[in-house]
């Protein structure tokens, strides 16, 4: 006799779960007004207004947009050339860092690469004081696994054996995203939650087609954000509880008679919802002191900045979105 699964216990929210519907709705909200040109302040949430988090939809921020438009569909659309330019820009993360190379090689291209040429220009910048790594992810030396003395020479080693034994057509081949990320995982230096990232980004191209909803890794932050919005998550693993909230969006904005404005129709993939996770464990130091758990952290470090510059948003054309949604101004009507 067959006998249905029935979950002996659902996750238990706590106060901090509403919270986290609420930040995602104001935190698009202010996105929305800012493109559509309204002056500041954009909202009257005291901690969105005084310190930095990302926008709701991963997609959006800026880092990716710059990824998207000048990276991924800028230049040959040749497999290899696309996974490499993607995996280099993505290993610093820092959009100077990728114009410093541009300026002083034009074209970024595999067929062209000169390992002495890219690390003399790195060594050169580091030489007078620039950062060229993101601070955004935690990044390993990598001294041990490849023997350079220098972090940035490890990572073009990666980047140099991954092409060696074919990734980016060993990608395109695999049947699911989950099969892609064991692929990127199974190398050094990349760990979890940054092959998940790296894999997110080379599924913005048009050599994989990957739902966004295939698969997500819970990075740390989103599993502290996890703890902080419920007391237990039941029979559920960090990874189903984000699947969870992702499939009962609509069910928890209506519930709390918030109104959400979703990107030209898209609704939040696993991937933002994992990102919100890691936002709303930094929002609630400050907003829910109270759940800072074991590491009692109660502040916010970096502080908001507004960046006036205009930007135009690119989007995959194979979401349907459009390949570009224009200046900031235009994109407000479609969302």
């Amino acid at each position: 006799m067959l006998v249905d699964f029935v979950r002996s216990a659902t996750p238990k929210p706590t106060i901090v779960y509403d919270t986290y519907w609420r930040f995602a709705a104001e935190r698009q909200r202010v996105f929305v007004r800012r493109a559509a040109g309204a002056p500041a302040p954009w909202t009257t949430d005291v901690i969105l207004c005084r310190h930095r988090f990302t926008n709701v939809y991963r997609v959006l921020d800026r880092v990716s947009q710059f990824l998207i438009r000048s990276v991924i569909y800028h230049g040959s659309q040749d497999l290899s050339e696309i996974f490499f330019r993607t995996i280099l820009f993505k290993i610093f993360n820092r959009v100077e860092t990728w114009q410093r190379l541009t300026d002083n090689l034009g074209e970024l291209t595999w067929a062209g690469y000169d390992f002495k040429k890219y690390d003399f220009i790195l060594t050169s910048a580091m030489s007078d004081g620039v950062k060229i790594f993101s601070p955004a992810y935690i990044m390993p030396s990598g001294k041990t696994q490849f023997g350079g003395m220098r972090k940035h020479r490890n990572y073009l080693f990666l980047l140099e054996r991954m092409m060696a034994e074919h990734v980016p057509e060993r990608l395109a081949f695999s049947s699911s995203m989950q099969d892609a990320f064991t692929i990127l995982r199974s190398y050094p230096l990349l760990g979890d939650f940054l092959a998940y990232q790296y894999l997110i980004d080379l599924n913005y191209g048009e050599a994989m087609s990957f739902s966004e909803m295939d698969f997500v890794v819970a990075g740390p932050g989103a599993k502290s954000g996890l703890k902080k919005c419920f007391t237990t998550l039941g029979d559920l693993s960090p990874v189903d509880a984000i699947r969870w909230v992702a499939d009962n969006q609509e069910e928890n904005f209506s519930r709390l008679d918030l109104e959400f404005q979703t990107l030209c129709g898209r609704r939040l993939q696993l991937i933002d919802c994992q990102n919100l996770f890691c936002e709303v464990d930094k929002y609630a130091r400050v907003k829910h002191p109270e759940f800072s758990g074991k590491d009692q952290r109660f502040r916010i470090k970096r502080r908001f900045q507004p960046n006036n510059s205009t930007l135009e948003y690119w989007f995959p054309p194979k979401w349907g979105l459009a390949a570009t949604a224009g200046p900031i101004p235009k994109l407000a009507s479609c969302v």
